[in-house]
């Protein structure tokens, strides 16, 4: 029983973790529900295959047995994450995604964390750049600073978006934002703060947005206030602030439709090259308050390599029994040293 199976592998994301997972000596099963694009992809890699869609419970069911570990790549998981999650946990399968999504999060920590630790599995969301990088800064600075009752992270990156972040963006595109204030997730406008942070390279303007960190980072450090924030050119600032008067309009389901044709009609996420040369930065801050202050930078690769990489590390780790059953975190699993697992990243303190 030391099986992994990739959900979604024929995906943008999925077929980067597939090959990762293979460069790290694993053997994984391709899973999904698109048979054709499998069965290219298996004869490709060499690797088995297992056509099943997330609709069927009971061939859900059936294609994990013998599974150990999935490996969960198929987004938005907001529409894709319970049928899966509910599988593992009657099948007895540990259970990790790359999702960013807040209500994803807490469904998981809220609805199956009692049953998954009945059942002996780990719940463990967000094994990619959403949100290893982060949630282990938000840990060390929790460590370094434990009265802290404000936490705020940033991040910069380079390179464009995969068929699915896009997808799961449009969806949610109207929602606006969220923080956490005293320890209550609260919905805000879209780009409710701007605030400039130094990524390495002199200050640049950032905008809060709903990062999964809302969710997480709380479960992993207990500070109860914490925003999150993306740098963003002018540019993509002003459309955020316009989206908060055209929600009701990008809600409805033409403009959806013609949002997401536009999507499928252009490539799925960065080239070789911009992932091989591309980095992302990580900023953290936490306060206590008297006005201490802890901070520091997290330099990483291009946040789909570092997605693949820390991914399969984590995988790993599960399948050789390291698995506290449960709804977990990157951090609260492994610790805050986690991502300095991952070649190419580096953490520096700010203080």
């Amino acid at each position: 029983m030391d099986t992994l199976l990739i959900y979604g592998a024929n995906g943008y994301t999925g077929r980067l973790v597939a090959d990762a997972a293979l460069a790290a000596g694993l053997q994984p099963i391709l899973a999904g529900r698109s048979g054709d694009a499998l069965a290219e992809m298996s004869s490709q890699l060499a690797l088995p295959h297992r056509v099943m869609g997330l609709d069927d419970s009971d061939a859900l069911r059936r294609g994990l047995d013998g599974v150990h570990t999935v490996l969960h790549c198929a987004g938005p998981f907001s529409r894709t994450a319970r049928p899966m999650v509910e599988a593992c946990i009657d099948t007895h399968t540990h259970y990790l995604d790359i999702t960013g999504e807040i209500a994803v999060f807490e469904l998981l920590a809220r609805k199956y964390d009692q049953s998954a630790k009945a059942a002996g599995v780990m719940l463990l969301p967000g094994v990619g750049f959403d949100v290893v990088p982060s949630d282990c800064m938000a840990r060390y600075l929790a460590d370094a600073r434990p009265d802290a009752e404000t936490l705020t992270l940033a991040f910069s990156g380079q390179g464009g978006v995969s068929h699915g972040t896009a997808t799961t963006a449009i969806e949610n595109i109207a929602e606006g934002g969220a923080i956490r204030v005293d320890g209550r997730i609260e919905r805000v406008p879209a780009a409710f703060h701007t605030r400039e942070f130094d990524f390495g390279q002199g200050m640049r303007p950032a905008v809060t947005i709903p990062w999964g960190d809302v969710s997480t980072a709380f479960h992993s450090t207990g500070i109860p206030n914490i925003r999150v924030y993306m740098a963003a050119p002018t540019a993509v600032r002003q459309m955020m602030v316009i989206s908060r008067y055209m929600g009701w309009l990008l809600s409805h389901q033409w403009v959806q439709s013609l949002l997401q044709g536009r999507i499928d009609a252009r490539a799925s996420g960065p080239d070789a090259e911009t992932r091989a040369s591309g980095y992302a930065v990580v900023i953290g801050e936490a306060r206590s308050p008297d006005g201490q202050t802890s901070s520091a930078r997290l330099t990483c690769p291009e946040a789909y390599a570092l997605t693949a990489t820390a991914a399969v590390h984590i995988a790993k780790k599960t399948l050789e029994g390291h698995a506290p059953p449960g709804f977990q975190t990157p951090s609260r699993a492994y610790g805050a040293d986690l991502i300095l697992e991952i070649p190419g990243v580096t953490r520096r303190d700010l203080d």
